[in-house]
């Protein structure tokens, strides 16, 4: 299998979920560092014992020295549009950490480019290469509580990042909602119409901005989301993952995040409430890899096959549009709509 030729972009400490992974990939081959700190490239060199061809602060000399033909976008998010155009310019395929952008129109931007380069564009969602969310979306659509009518989920982790997590405006919605938003997509198979969302920074909150939030989403099909959320949460956290209820037409399922799902659906009867019988929910899907190491290697066999990798720019932009919708309804107090592709 031919080797990709790789630039991290950003050396910081995102990266260790990246090599974790790439290190045991055979067709990934490190030829170039670039970072805007030449003691995080350094320390990148230590720790996985890489000897780059070329290395700097300057993407594009990088690129160019080192001959990558591909790019792993590690940078800060505001960061992200201008790595990623200029990768794709370079005549590079790029996967990058999440969000795209901070606004929509810099997020189309990427979209475009990526088409006029006619190069892959990615982006590490890593939450859809779990076992447990193939197994809740199996059931859902497989199970006996009927076709799925609403999502609901909650989210609270007490996550003591600091750095600049600390001072961003919209904290929870920008830099996290994502991978939550995405689930819901995933997991519904529909997409995001509309929205109202409000965020605030509760006390004790040691983010600048906007550490809770809550949103509710009209998704296509007629199906609902709630979200419930806080970055700030001291004490009986969710996982990660979140902790979700589906509601279908003739019963509910429960998952946790992790390995526990449980269902009920409609056994029938004559009182005012029926009775109840157990969903037999489907065993958990093994997956060969998880996590970050799930993304990158489909992005690395989409490379190879020419197929569309799941997480593909052209997709993920729908995610990102749904967290910029709730911004922008949490700022205005209205009910958004959720920008929707209208290409011919």
């Amino acid at each position: 299998m031919e080797k990709r030729k790789v630039v991290f972009a950003g050396c910081g400490g995102i990266t260790r979920a990246w090599m974790t992974a790439v290190q045991n990939f055979a067709d990934v081959e490190v030829v170039g560092l670039c970072d805007l700190s030449a003691s995080s490239i350094d320390a990148f060199r230590e720790r996985w014992k890489v000897d780059p061809v070329s290395a700097g602060d300057n993407l594009e000399r990088v690129i160019r020295e080192s001959g990558a033909d591909t790019v792993f976008d590690c940078t800060v998010p505001s960061a992200h549009p201008s790595v990623t155009k200029a990768s794709l310019a370079a005549g590079c395929d790029v996967l990058g950490e999440k969000p795209m952008a901070p606004s929509l129109e810099e997020a189309l931007e990427m979209v475009a480019a990526a088409r006029a380069a006619g190069r892959t564009y990615a982006v590490i969602q890593n939450r859809r290469y779990l076992p447990g969310i193939r197994r809740f979306r199996q059931a859902i659509g497989e199970t006996s509580i009927g076709p799925l009518t609403t999502l609901d989920v909650d989210f609270y982790i007490g996550a003591h990042f600091g750095g600049f997590r600390s001072e961003m405006d919209h904290v929870l919605l920008l830099d996290m909602a994502i991978h939550t938003f995405d689930q819901a997509r995933f997991l519904s198979g529909a997409d995001a119409e509309y929205v109202y969302a409000s965020d605030w920074n509760p006390a004790g909150s040691w983010y600048r901005h906007g550490a809770n939030a809550v949103a509710f989403f009209e998704m296509s099909g007629g199906v609902r989301c709630t979200y419930r959320g806080s970055w700030c949460a001291e004490g009986h956290n969710t996982s990660w993952e979140g902790q979700w209820r589906a509601t279908g037409t003739t019963g509910t399922l429960l998952w946790d995040g992790g390995s526990g799902l449980t269902g009920e659906h409609d056994a029938g009867g004559e009182e005012l409430i029926h009775d109840f019988a157990a969903v037999d929910v489907p065993p958990e899907v093994p997956l060969d890899y998880t996590g970050h190491a799930g993304v990158i290697r489909d992005f690395l066999d989409s490379l190879h096959t020419g197929r569309t990798p799941m997480t593909d720019c052209t997709d993920n932009v729908k995610s990102v549009a749904m967290v910029l919708a709730a911004v922008e309804s949490a700022e205005t107090g209205k009910r958004v709509k959720v920008w929707k592709e209208t290409r011919t």
